[in-house]
């Protein structure tokens, strides 16, 4: 059964799947972040413009199969594309769809948009009324 954890009061969601990127790279895990394209977009720029240090290599989804199965890291609007089914970083409003393919899934919830807020206490109401048993983190008590 997929491992879910919400991680609550991101003061920055991109800066923050960034981190978790670099994180999850080093440790050896292949990530598949998914949201909306244009955050999706922008995220990969963000990631693009980190320190040769910290540089994380990935794909966005719509790269060349070979592309996606070499890169530890693809950025998915559409997980029906993933090659990826280690661990999933949901930076979007619906609970994605076949996250259950994934190992783990990891929310990432907003510490001031209150929209975001909302749709994260659905997607946790979603995945427990269906057994899965939820980890919460609150990245203010953890030091973001």
């Amino acid at each position: 059964m997929t491992e879910i954890a919400f991680h609550f009061n991101a003061p920055d969601k991109l800066a923050y799947a960034c981190r978790f990127s670099r994180k999850a790279l080093r440790a050896g895990a292949r990530l598949v972040i998914h949201g909306p394209v244009p955050m999706l977009a922008e995220l990969d720029r963000m990631l693009w413009s980190l320190s040769p240090q910290d540089f994380v290599a990935h794909c966005m989804d719509d790269a060349d199969e070979d592309l996606m199965t070499a890169s530890p890291v693809v950025l998915a609007s559409d997980l029906g594309r993933s090659p990826h089914h280690d661990v999933l970083l949901n930076l979007g409003f619906e609970v994605p769809t076949a996250f259950e393919r994934f190992s783990r899934l990891v929310e990432v919830v907003s510490s001031h948009d209150e929209t975001d807020r909302g749709q994260a206490r659905l997607r946790w109401k979603h995945y427990a009324a269906r057994g899965y048993e939820i980890i919460r983190h609150d990245l203010v008590l953890k030091g973001g």
